[in-house]
This record gives C-alpha cells, structure tokens and sequence, in this order.
C-alpha cells in the first residue's frame, strides 16, 4: 500500500449510497480498438468519458470519468457542467477523440485525446489542462471515476491503494475490476459513497478535499484523486485498465503508462485508416461531417469483437440518468432485426468480409423452434421474452442479398439452409400473425412484418431449391402468394370517418389484432398502445396509422403509384410528419408514447413518442422507388443535418418548442438512445440505393413475382392462427394444421360430405385443399378435423363462407 496514507484503514461512511443511475444516452463519440487485443468500448458525452465496457460490448462497467476544478476556496467547476465542450475526431470515421473544454467563466481549459490501447484492454486519456486567468498555484484538479462494474451501479467495491508501488485507485465486482493510473503523482485520492462520502459530495461542498477514506465496500461509490499540477499548462495521462482482478488490471494500467502516447495513438488510428482504405467511397451531400465515413465507424465499433458477427443496437441506455439496476440490458444487447440492419449495411459499404460471421452468429444464436429472441445478450440468452415475426424473416433476407450481392456463394448459401429452413418452418408455422410488431408493441397484424414474412418465404423457397428440396418451395411460395393476397383483407379499410376526412378511398391501418379465438382482424375496435396511463390507452384501431406501410413497397409487394399506398401516405403525412429546420420527420404511430412528456421529463413508462430520423430514411428509399430521386437526395441531407456534432445520429429527434434548461432543441437528438446503429444502417444503405437508382435492400423475388409477373394466389388458408370466416368465390381453401389430420367436410350442411388426408409440407405443417373454387357464392363449407396420432376428432365445426372479392374492410 503508498505508505503516504497513514491510516488506510479508514473506512467511509454513507453505506450504501444513494440509489445507482446511468448517465446521458446523448453520446457524442464511440470507439474501440480494431484487434482482439483490446476488448474494451468507450462512448463520449457533455465532454466526457461515460460508459467504458469490458470485456464484452453488453458489459457496462463504467458510469463516466471526468474532472473538478476549484480553487480550494469558493471557486468550483465540474467539466462536464460547467464548460463548453468542442469534439474533434482526427480524421473522418476513425474514432480518435480530441475534446477542448473550456470553462464557462474564462478561468481553465481541458484538452483531452481519447483512445483505447490498442494492446491490452485500457481505455488513455491524455489530458492538458491550461490555466487562462490567475495562476496555476491557484487551482486544484480532481479526477472523479464512477465504477459500475458488470452492468450494476451498486454492489462496487473501491479503495486505495498500489500495483507493485504505482499508486492507483480500484474496484471490484464479482470478476470484474479496474484500476486507475496517472502518469502525475496523485496528491490525495479518496473512495467513498455516492452522496454520503464521496470525493464530489466533499469537493462540492469544501471547495477541497477534506476527506481520505481507503476503502467503500459493496454499494454505489465513486474514485476520487487530487492530481499533482506541476504548471501553468499540466499535461498527464490518466490510464483506466481492467481484468478480472486488481491485479490484472493493475498491470495492465502500468503497462499503457509505459507504452508512448503518442505509439499507441498511431498504432490505434492506422488500424482504423486501414479499414476504412478498404471500404466503396460513397459520398453524401457534404453538409459538414462526413457522416457516412462516421457511420461506418459505427457499425465496427458496435461489433461484438469475442462473439464474431455479434453487433449491439446502441452503446446507450435510453434516458440512462434515470435508469438504474433495474435495466440492465440497455439498447446495449443484440436485436435481431437491428443486427440484420447492420449487416445489410456493411455489405452495402464494402465490408463483406462481415457477412459470414454475421450469419454464423444469427445460425449459432437461433432457438430450437426456429425463431430468434426479441432481444439477446451476446451469449445468445433472451433478454426481454417477446416474439416479433419480422426478427426471424429478415435473417433469411440477409443470406438472400449477401447471395446476390456475391458475397457468398450458392455453397454458402446452402451452408446455411438449415438455419433458413428452421424459420422458414416457424413463420409458416405461427404467421402472418406476430405476437409483437416491429416497435416491439402490440400483436397481429402489420405492414411491416407480414411484408417482411412475405419477402422471406420467398427468398427461402428460392434456397429450398438450389438445396435439392424443390417440393418445400413450392410449398413456401403457395404460403407467400396467399399471404400477399390477404394483405388488404387483413389490414386495408375503407368506408370510414377517416375516409371522410382526407379525401381517400381507403387506407392501410398500423395494426390489425385478432380475435380472441384468433379468428379475424380486429379492426374498427380498441386496440391497447402501449406507454400510456390506463385512461389514455385505448384507441379504435382503424385510427391508428404508421409508415410502415412503406415496407410493402420496400420489400418489393406493393408498386410506390398504388393508389392505395399513395392514400396511406396522404394520411400518414397529414398525422405523422413534423418540419423542422433540418427537413420533415416523421413519428412512428400516431399516439405513440415512447419518449419524452410535453414538459421534456424523460420518458418513465410513459411519454409522447417522438420522430426517428431511420424513418427519414425509409421515406427516402419510398421517394427512391416512385422515382423521385431528388426528393430522395434531400431527405438525405435531411438525416445528415439530424445527426449531432459528432455526426451521430439519436434514435429519436425532439420535434416541437425547444426546452434548454432539458437540453431539448427542434430538429435535434431527443433523451432517447443515441447513436442508434440501425439509424446509421439505414443511412449507409439510402447512400448505396443513391448510386445505384434503386433501392439496394429490396428483395428480387417479390418484385419479378407481384409487379411484374402479378402472380394472384388460387388459394386462402385457413389456420388455427388465421380462422377465415369468409372467402372470395374461384379460391381453393387450403387447411392448415401443425399435425396430420383428416378433414371431413361438406358444402350442404353434412347432405353429404367428402373425406381427405393432409400432406406434410416439410416444415411442419400438414395441408388439404378443399376444391372451394367449384362452388357458388353464398355457399358455406362447414369442416372437421380428426387427429391421425392421437386418433381424436376437434368436435369442433368451422365455417367458411364463400363471398364476393374482399378489397377492404369497412372500418
């Protein structure tokens, strides 16, 4: 132990601190080291180091670091308060961080570069701090550290004390540890009790520090160190290291002390610049930042690194200052549907070498059934315990571009039929229906998801049979065609207020719930939004709306002149879009709750949703596909000027009057999640569509089968998750079971009736096509089911009616 502390046995007081907090989600730099040396993420923010992760990319271990300054008197200034704050990167899309803080009252300046070691997991700052009025004997410098070690604030432990005679300051939590070094010799250090004991409590309250305590066990504490200000312009190294005890990261933090600045900043930018050499250059509309190099940036450091191909939603948690041990996942956690984003977005810049792991991670982390979780940690453990159907469609989407982009070949993608194969069988199995939809919400029908289940099923018969399984997809293409068939019955309604009020014939509705016997859309009645008080939570469904319905012409089902996609749109413009001084924005859904009150209070289960710039995105690829390109290029620029200083881009943008003292300004990142990877994927993939003149994500099959060769399916199936009730006349009704059965029906109430056996599908369903196209409208097939392997009848009859074409719904 630093024989200068006499009594080192002095415990702090405050056990055990005041309940743990995360910090701002408004990021302004992410960074990690390129090699697998360095298993160590940072995120900047307000002019600071906050969250550093270790070992692994869903492992938050730091809360922030940052410095006090006072003059021991009356005099005190923390920086990331109390200062202006300016962030350099050292070249576009290499995340090397100069940051310049300069004190609101002219007294100091901190000038800090930021790295992470790219030999050993250490994050470095090396720091100047210059003296701008008085003298440098007047001021004292503190360096505050908030361990939160393995996603928890509380359960910390921290002292003081040596690695082999270099003084650090330490903690510790279950097996995780860091230790912090200074290439200045520390003149006090302390570790105490957030809001009890701690060094800022003391600081802020003496204007010094009037406390040394050696050691804060098992609760929420904080570091604090007074650093040794030799002159008038002090230049130190901080070194944060980690392992899976004091020691390890002891040495590790002396080791980078050792090493030159100025080596392992070289050595950490060229492997960024090589990288980046390797990248298509894909150029924006140049309105500052190049935000495409930084988006690209993005999308690497956001990779798991140990858990090849893995890649995270957002080095954030959402209104972080106002979440403590009870989220632990953040948006720092795997989402299906984002990481597909993202992997689609790196082929789209050139990195394809990305691909294959990315598949390898989605084939190694697919459940049994077939499906993927709603959101993992990177081990593949579900983390939140939903099922959203889009999750498991849009991997088989990622095997067929990264086919036709020629990034794996016709072996590679039949290496990959079984994990193709597996969800192919749950969508047949479980759709079109979801049990949430894309914004994690409510369940049944939706534009987004049934198209991307569509899309899917397509592109998997399309590897059934280069895989020699021909059979299987004729069966997936029989599926899709229906579904497509059935997407307005589902989901499109007319005759309505709506209707009425803007001028159109029809619209399609956000969502459509089913019965409770899962037989029909529910539309017309009240659905239940999420994140509202429970007197505000119900709204008729056919009055709610959403861009997602811009996915049936993303994904290649519906022509961008469709009169009924160009009614929608009508709508969603009028409800959903904002503008603003950066361009249009536009919101989710109409009566979404998730983001800030009207007063700017975070968000806290409930809210008023607020607009996402991906969507800017997804209405630039729409405006891509009507053929409106120079729309499209200014909806670009519109998602350029969203981003922030650093280029990133937020998951939402506050979208009414500014709010300052809540740092909330129109046309500027919200509270929520920043940077958001699927946002910056979406970015990436509108600049490759730009170059092409067309939209690079949408799939080849739904395009040649439903716009050009208008395939109409024969068929309307029937399920036990999709019971019709009525069908149009000259369709076959196919019956669906996940069993062999028989099913015996009748066209005149059981005068007679006809027997037939199912036949296995391959993915677990078993059909029988009753020859409904013979009959005359008005007629009603009533059938059974007798079960072959338990040998029951259903002793149930259903109905089916055979009725005029249905277009809509009559909301």
């Amino acid at each position: 132990m630093n024989k200068s502390y006499p009594d080192l046995t002095n415990v702090a007081p405050g056990w055990p601190g005041i309940p743990a907090r995360w910090t701002s989600s408004a990021k302004s730099g992410v960074g990690k080291a390129l090699n697998d040396s360095s298993p160590l993420w940072f995120t900047i923010s307000h002019g600071i180091l906050n969250e550093i992760y270790y070992p692994r990319i869903d492992q938050a271990c730091v809360r922030d670091i940052g410095f006090i300054v006072t003059d021991g008197v009356g005099f005190f200034s923390e920086e990331k308060r109390h200062t202006t704050s300016e962030i350099i990167s050292r070249t576009d899309g290499i995340p090397a961080f100069k940051i310049i803080n300069t004190c609101k009252q002219g007294f100091y300046q901190i000038e800090t570069d930021i790295i992470a070691d790219p030999r050993r997991p250490v994050l470095l700052q090396r720091s100047r701090f210059t003296v701008l009025k008085k003298s440098a004997e007047e001021y004292q410098l503190f360096l505050l550290v908030a361990p939160h070690l393995g996603n928890y604030g509380d359960g910390n432990t921290g002292w003081i004390g040596d690695y082999k005679g270099v003084p650090m300051l330490f903690a510790k939590r279950d097996h995780f540890a860091l230790a912090v070094a200074c290439s200045l010799p520390w003149r006090k250090r302390s570790v105490g009790f957030v809001g009890f004991s701690d060094g800022w409590t003391d600081i802020h309250e003496n204007k010094k520090m009037t406390k040394e305590y050696a050691r804060a066990e098992n609760g929420n504490v904080a570091l604090t160190a007074k650093i040794d200000l030799r002159s008038a312009a002090a230049e130190f190294v901080i070194a944060v290291g980690f392992g899976t005890n004091e020691q390890e990261a002891g040495i590790r933090a002396r080791f980078s002390l050792r090493d030159s600045f100025d080596v392992l900043y070289e050595e950490y930018v060229d492997q960024w610049k090589t990288w980046q050499a390797s990248l298509l250059s894909l150029p924006g509309s140049s309105t500052g930042n190049n935000i495409y190099r930084i988006s690209t940036s993005v999308l690497r450091v956001h990779d798991a690194l140990h858990f090849p191909g893995g890649s995270i939603a957002s080095l954030s948690v959402p209104w972080g200052f106002t979440k403590g041990d009870n989220d632990l996942g953040g948006y720092h956690l795997v989402w299906p549907r984002d990481m597909v984003q993202t992997a689609q977005a790196l082929i789209a810049c050139g990195a394809t070498d990305a691909t294959s792991r990315s598949l390898g991670y989605l084939e190694c982390t697919q459940e049994a059934d077939g499906h993927w979780p709603q959101n993992m940690w990177l081990d593949g453990s579900p983390y939140w315990k939903g099922v959203q159907m889009d999750e498991t469609a849009l991997p088989i989407l990622l095997v067929d571009l990264a086919y036709r982009e020629k990034v794996i070949d016709k072996k590679g993608v039949k290496s990959f039929w079984q994990m193709v194969k597996k969800a192919a069988a749950y969508l047949v199995q479980n759709g079109p229906v979801s049990p949430q939809d894309r914004w994690e919400e409510n369940p049944g029908y939706s534009t987004f998801t049934v198209a991307a289940e569509i899309a899917a099923l397509l592109a998997a018969a399309d590897i059934a049979d280069m895989s020699n399984e021909a059979s299987v997809g004729t069966y997936l293409r029989e599926v899709a065609d229906s579904w497509n068939a059935c997407i307005d019955r589902w989901m499109y309604v007319t005759e309505n207020d709506w209707c009425e009020k803007y001028g159109v014939g029809g619209y399609y509705v956000r969502v459509a719930e089913i019965t409770r016997d899962k037989g029909t859309p529910h539309v017309g009645k009240d659905v239940l939004v999420k994140n509202h008080s429970e007197a505000t939570s119900e709204h008729l469904s056919h009055h709610l709306i959403s861009p997602d319905v811009l996915a049936l012409v993303r994904f290649g089902l519906r022509d961008a002149h469709d009169l009924r996609i160009l009614n929608t749109v009508k709508i969603v413009d009028a409800l959903l879009k904002t503008d603003t001084p950066k361009g249009p924005i536009w919101h989710r859904y109409n009566e979404d709750g998730y983001g800030e009150h009207e007063d700017g209070a975070p968000f806290d289960g409930t809210g008023i949703g607020r607009a996402w710039p991906l969507l800017t995105g997804e209405r630039a690829h729409y405006e891509l596909a009507a053929g409106n390109t120079k729309q499209a290029k200014k909806l670009l620029e519109t998602m350029e000027l969203l981003a922030n200083e650093g280029g990133l881009l937020p998951e939402q943008t506050w979208d009414t009057t500014d709010i300052p003292e809540r740092e909330l300004y129109l046309g500027r990142p919200s509270g929520s999640a920043m940077p958001l990877v699927w946002a910056h994927a979406e970015y990436i993939k509108l600049l490759r569509s730009l170059r092409e003149g067309k939209v690079f994500d949408m799939p080849l099959q739904t395009v040649k089968r439903y716009l050009i060769d208008k395939i109409v399916s024969n068929r309307m199936l029937w399920s036990f998750n999709n019971k019709l009730r009525s069908m149009p006349f000259g369709r076959i009704l196919r019956v669906e079971t996940l069993a062999p059965v028989m099913v015996k029906w009748t066209s005149d109430d059981w005068s007679t009736f006809h027997e037939g056996s199912t036949i296995d599908s391959g993915l677990g369903v078993h059909f029988n096509d009753i020859p409904t196209n013979e009959f005359p409208e008005g007629t009603e097939i009533i059938f059974t089911l007798f079960w072959k392997e338990s040998k029951q009848w259903e002793e149930v009859n259903f109905l089916v009616t055979i009725d005029s074409e249905i277009n809509g719904i009559h909301g």
